[in-house]
C-alpha cells in the first residue's frame, strides 16, 4: 500500500489549497478514504472522509463549509479542496484508508497558514 500526498504549502489566511493523494498497491475504489491532520504539539485530528463511490462525505465541525473532499476512482486519487484557510488549519495533512479509524497512512503534506 502506498499513499502519496501532495499540494501542501504556505498560504495566507483566507487562501485556498487543493491537496491530492495518489493511491497504489490496493483496490482504491473499494475503500472509504479519509484525511487526518496533525498540528505541532497536538494529536491527530480526523478532518474528513468519503465513501467508496464518493456519494457520502463527512466533515469535522472545524472544517465544515470550508473543505470539500472528493475522489476520482479512475485515477486512484483522493482530493481535499481547502478554502477560507485559517491559521489553526496549519498542520501536516495525511490521507488514510478508512472512514473513522485510519488504516494505512501516507507520509503527509505540510499546510501552513500564516500572514
Amino acid at each position: 500500500v502506498q499513499l502519496l500526498e501532495s499540494g501542501g504549502g504556505m498560504v495566507q489566511p483566507g487562501g485556498s489549497l487543493r491537496l491530492s493523494c495518489a493511491a497504489s498497491g490496493f483496490t482504491f475504489s473499494t475503500y472509504d478514504m479519509m484525511w487526518v491532520r496533525q498540528a505541532p504539539g497536538k494529536g491527530p485530528e480526523w478532518v474528513s472522509a468519503i465513501n467508496t463511490r464518493g456519494g457520502g462525505t463527512y466533515y469535522a465541525d472545524s472544517v465544515k463549509g470550508r473543505f470539500t473532499i472528493s475522489r476520482d476512482n479512475a485515477k486512484n486519487t483522493l482530493y481535499l479542496q481547502m478554502n477560507s484557510l485559517k491559521p489553526e488549519d496549519t498542520a501536516l495533512y495525511y490521507c488514510a484508508q478508512g472512514r473513522w479509524y485510519p488504516g494505512y497512512w501516507g507520509q503527509g503534506t505540510q499546510v501552513t497558514v500564516s500572514s
